[in-house]
C-alpha cells in the first residue's frame, strides 16, 4: 500500500468514526477547519502553503501530508514546495528536518503519480 493510500484510508476511517459520534463541538471544529481553507482574501493555494508551513513548524506529520495533498490538488509545483520547506525550517529550526524528510518522501510519491 502506498503512503498516500495508507494515509487517506486511515484519515477517512477515523473521520467517519469521530463524526459518527454526533458530538456538536467536534463537528463544528471540523467544519471551521474546512472553511478556513476556502477562497477568501487569500487564495486557496496560499492558504494551503501557509497551512503546510504551520504544520511543519508544529511537527504534525498527518497535517503535513494533508496540506501536501491539497497543495498538489491546487497546482503547487515542486520548486514552490521546497521553498515552503525552507521557510518552515528557518522558522522552526533544525527540529523540522526529520519532518522535511518525510514530507519530501510523501511529495515525491504524490507528485510522481499525477
Amino acid at each position: 500500500m502506498s503512503l498516500k493510500s495508507e494515509f487517506d484510508d486511515y484519515r477517512s476511517r477515523m473521520n467517519e468514526l469521530i463524526l459518527a459520534q454526533d458530538n456538536l463541538p467536534l463537528k463544528r471544529f471540523f467544519s471551521l477547519d474546512h472553511q478556513m481553507y476556502q477562497e477568501g482574501a487569500l487564495d486557496v493555494k496560499t492558504k494551503e502553503l501557509l497551512g503546510l508551513v504551520a504544520s511543519m513548524v508544529l511537527r504534525c506529520d498527518d497535517c503535513i501530508k494533508y496540506h501536501l495533498e491539497k497543495a498538489q490538488e491546487v497546482g503547487v509545483n515542486t520548486k514552490e514546495i521546497y521553498e515552503v520547506f525552507a521557510i518552515a525550517n528557518m522558522v522552526g529550526g533544525s527540529i523540522c528536518i526529520p519532518h522535511t524528510r518525510r514530507a519530501a518522501e510523501f511529495w515525491e510519491e504524490i507528485s510522481s503519480n499525477s
